[in-house]
């Protein structure tokens, strides 16, 4: 006989799992992965649904927690309610199945390839390219990857030479390996992950491709890798 309230304090986890059970407000989810504030209306574009029910499922979601609103005069904006909310969101998309009905139309497969190449994660570089610069920076003993990922005094030496400081302590970690979802190895994150991703976009090292997640690596961002980290391109191969 099943005790229905065998647990009746703690975490609602099956709350949390059906507002992501749903198809619709999973996509919104990836997609706020961008780290932007989107409007209701474009997120029901990018779903391709009724603006009544993107409407809805925001509700929910921002009812939930995932979700944080913003209004600007009669306009409503929503955005990921913080780093950890993204860190859930990339995690379990790295370990979701993959989708059988793969795109097929050419856009579709050149926007995949883009995603999978480069892509910011909430604030910081995923795909290929966040991955290669991750391990990059722990082959030349900038990160150590002895305990989790942490930054070296070598790290702390090279960021400061590229005009990066350290960010002031808060309750975000300073590093943290996320798992990424296309290449199932970790990239950089944190504090300074998020602060290397904001440095490539002000320095000209990457640019945005539209108005979605995937970026681009510039000729400056490919010259900028090779002198400061080896690399040739954006997917890890090693210069000499």
């Amino acid at each position: 006989m099943r005790n229905h309230d065998a647990h009746p304090e703690g975490p609602d986890l099956a709350a949390l799992a059906g507002l992501l059970a749903d198809g619709t407000r999973a996509s919104f989810c990836l997609a706020l992965l961008d780290g932007r504030a989107w409007t209701a209306t474009e997120l029901a574009r990018h779903a391709g649904v009724a603006a009544s029910t993107a409407t809805e499922h925001l509700n929910l979601l921002v009812g939930g927690g995932l979700l944080v609103q913003e209004r600007q005069g009669r306009h409503r904006y929503v955005r990921l309610a913080g780093p950890e909310t993204a860190r859930l969101i990339e995690t379990l998309a790295s370990m979701a199945p993959r989708r059988a009905d793969r795109p097929r139309s050419l856009p579709a497969v050149n926007r995949s390839r883009a995603l999978a190449r480069a892509r910011t994660c909430y604030d910081h570089l995923a795909g290929a390219l966040g991955v290669a610069i991750t391990e990059a920076m722990a082959d030349r003993g900038l990160l150590d990857r002895e305990q989790g990922l942490t930054l070296t005094g070598d790290g702390v030496a090279w960021l400061a030479g590229l005009g990066i400081a350290l960010p002031p302590t808060t309750r975000r970690p300073p590093v943290r390996a996320c798992l990424d979802w296309t290449e199932r190895r970790p990239h950089l994150a944190g504090a300074v992950g998020a602060a290397l991703c904001r440095h490539a976009f002000d320095a000209g090292w990457i640019t945005r491709i539209g108005t979605g997640r995937a970026v681009a690596l510039t000729e400056i961002g490919r010259r900028a890798l090779q002198d400061h980290l080896g690399l040739s391109d954006g997917t890890g191969t090693p210069v000499g």
